[in-house]
């Protein structure tokens, strides 16, 4: 079979996978954030901890419970790594570094999960565990909790309240991520995914030149599982989903894929029950989709019509390939990766073609909305879908409106500082990079493909990402600083712009639809959002592009 047919058929076979799972997870979640009663474990933890589930919360007590919430979670996981040498299953490492330790700490906080250092010998099994995995579930509900926020802004009206963080928190993690990880994880030992606790110095091996060679395993498949659901990305080894142990074979690489997507690909489903027109989620997945499919085909396009004298002999770009999956499918994992938060890799993104490396860029610079990340996603391509119908207000003359909700200059000015946030630490972090001393001296490589490592670290890094070139050493402290800044500031900024705007919005009545509404359950719609979101990235990143990846690609 050629390569070019395989991966027609590796897309398909996902495209249908997650069609078939959307309407009966969706539903699920739907319940799950509307339901009324709580369970028992779910009231002793509440108990336990002061909250009263039945409060409702305006937009600023829910925007400070998430950022409390963030802040303690940060010190907690930077205190565990400085005494980890102190702890149980500590395998003998020493404390992480300050600067490396703030880093890791605010990326995992942040659902971004970039990582300066070898996970397999650098961290404990405890601060994988205690730490690394418990952050990849609460970061991750946070996501869907700001989310369920802002949909409740549009389902709502006169009233100040958006739910209670705390409940939503507790019942995503709970009801949703635990069960769905659990799953998860057993699958992937029965594919041959490690989860043990074997001490390293006990599994030193023979080569087959006759070395010696110590193999590290560990609790990998149960934090595999949730840093794919939840759209984490940081691998338990250095080289992430390539390992054998973390990814086995070609089938749970199409899984840990479709793990990837399904529940932001669900969510618009959620959306769409809880504003009570399902036509209007069925209008942002297929935003969603056609932004997905164009990237992954784009990805396939410039990974199989290769260029350069060695891909032309072999006859595609295999260079950074993990040589058990082949091009198709990890071209599939890295348009994923990048098209959610997640920066899970089977590959190295490094390696890629000049085109191909800023098709995965551009994927996070479009705000990581097809699907996006875990509730990020889904109140991203929200921001969207509200600048669009204020755009084509203007372009009518009237009043926009979305769901019945009238896009105010209090409303579009949210919706602008959420989607101007994440492009300002982009370029800003770029341009301090390039201008001093030591960002230029972290660089490997010269030239366009240099700016593009760089351009990438800050893309992923202030998009929440967490996939890298190889080829900047990010593990200096400048980088590690300037990055968590960003990773900081890209979380937090925007999650507080959509609480705003959903506050303001659920202070709203509704308005009624007449001969000036545009419909935005219609194909008409899908493609003024498609439009619009390509347009917005296109006129923000473009110059900085055409200096790094195109520049690249035009000259080779």
């Amino acid at each position: 079979m050629s390569p070019t047919a395989a991966g027609i058929i590796f897309l398909a076979s996902l495209l249908l996978a997650l069609a078939a799972v959307h309407r009966p997870l969706g539903d699920y979640m739907y319940r799950v954030y509307t339901g009324t009663g709580h369970a028992r474990v779910e009231r002793i933890i509440y108990r336990l901890t002061g909250v009263a589930p039945d409060a409702e919360q305006t937009w600023p007590v829910y925007a400070r419970s998430v950022l409390a919430f963030s802040v303690v979670s940060v010190l907690f996981l930077y205190g565990l790594q400085r005494v980890q040498d102190r702890l149980l299953l500590s395998l003998g490492f020493d404390p992480v570094k300050p600067g490396q330790a703030w880093n890791t700490a605010v990326s995992f906080v942040t659902n971004t999960n970039w990582q300066s250092y070898a996970g397999g010998s650098t961290m404990g099994d405890l601060v994988q565990m205690a730490g690394l995995a418990v952050q990849n579930f609460a970061s991750a509900s946070v996501g869907m909790a700001v989310a369920v926020a802002l949909v409740r802004g549009f389902a709502r009206r006169r009233t100040g309240h958006l739910g209670n963080f705390w409940v939503d928190l507790v019942r995503g993690t709970l009801r949703i991520l635990l069960p769905a990880a659990f799953a998860a994880a057993l699958v992937l030992v029965a594919g041959g995914a490690v989860q043990n606790f074997w001490d390293p110095a006990h599994h030193v091996v023979r080569t087959i030149a006759g070395g010696a060679q110590t193999l590290t395993g560990g609790p990998v498949a149960s934090q595999e599982a949730i840093k794919l659901l939840g759209t984490n990305g940081g691998g338990f080894t250095n080289v992430n989903s390539a390992h054998p142990f973390e990814n086995p074979a070609a089938w749970t690489n199409w899984l840990e894929i479709l793990l990837l997507l399904v529940i932001a690909f669900s969510l618009p489903r959620t959306f769409g029950r809880m504003v009570g027109d399902n036509g209007q989620g069925h209008a942002l997945v297929a935003v969603m989709a056609t932004l997905a499919i164009v990237s992954a085909v784009l990805m396939q396009v410039f990974q199989l019509m290769h260029h350069g004298t060695v891909p032309t002999a072999v006859g595609v770009a295999t260079e950074g390939v993990e040589t058990r999956f082949g091009v198709p499918d990890s071209g599939a994992f890295a348009t994923g990766t990048t098209m959610t938060s997640a920066g899970a890799t089977d590959s190295s993104h490094d390696s890629y073609t000049s085109l191909g490396g800023m098709v995965a860029m551009v994927g996070m610079m479009l705000g990581e909305v097809a699907p996006g990340g875990v509730g990020s996603g889904l109140y991203g391509i929200l921001i969207l879908a509200v600048v669009t119908v204020f755009v084509a207000g203007l372009m009518v003359g009237r009043t926009p409106e979305y769901l019945g909700k009238k896009i105010g200059s209090r409303e579009i000015r949210f919706a602008a500082l959420y989607f101007l946030s994440t492009p300002i630490l982009v370029l800003a972090g770029t341009g301090a990079a390039m201008a001093t001393g030591d960002g230029r001296a972290a660089i490997l490589n010269p030239g366009p493909h240099g700016l593009s490592e760089v351009l990438y670290a800050f893309t992923s890094a202030s998009n929440n990402n967490g996939s890298a070139f190889a080829g900047l050493t990010s593990g200096t402290l400048w980088y590690e600083t300037a990055l968590g800044l960003c990773m900081a500031f890209g979380r937090f900024l925007p999650m507080i712009f959509v609480l705003a705007l959903a506050g303001s919005l659920a202070r709203q009545g509704r308005a009624p639809v007449s001969e000036g509404t545009l419909p935005t359950h219609r194909p008409q719609f899908v493609g003024l959002v498609v439009g619009v979101t390509v347009v917005l990235v296109a006129l923000t990143f473009l110059p900085a592009l055409a200096l790094g990846p195109l520049a690249e690609g035009l000259h080779t």
